[in-house]
């Protein structure tokens, strides 16, 4: 085997409380060719990307105990996590929570509708973490 084809996969982190959701993302996330983790809750979550320092992180806003803002807050005052891209990948789509995403540090923000797979995935290949196929 030629190491040099080699291609590191990448490791996203979903952090969503809903199993239903994290188990649909977790399943497109793979099979768009990339490892994908689940943390059920945001301080499991932040737990998770301070110890696996994933190459990106999908993120709910409505979440029990510590929501997504909190999250991400706790993530980009990190020295280990401060780099890594954040997703929000929820239903909350008003402009005031997304300027209040986006004050918190999130890379991209993503309404939970009918093309949320669609423009995930091809985010996702804008950033370079899916490979875009020939």
């Amino acid at each position: 085997m030629n190491n040099t084809q080699t291609v590191a996969r990448k490791t996203i982190l979903v952090v969503e409380d809903s199993a239903t959701q994290s188990l649909h993302l977790q399943t497109l996330l793979e099979d768009a060719g990339v490892g994908a983790i689940v943390a059920n809750n945001g301080f499991e979550g932040v737990r998770m990307a301070q110890g696996l320092c994933p190459d990106l992180i999908v993120l709910d806003v409505q979440m029990p105990g510590m929501n997504g803002l909190q999250v991400c807050e706790a993530l980009k005052q990190s020295k280990e996590t401060c780099d890594i891209p954040i997703i929000m990948l929820t239903r909350h789509d008003d402009p005031e929570m997304v300027a209040l995403g986006i004050q918190s540090g999130i890379t991209d923000y993503i309404p939970k509708d009918a093309f949320a797979d669609v423009v995930l995935i091809e985010t996702l290949k804008e950033m370079e973490i899916i490979p875009r196929t020939v």
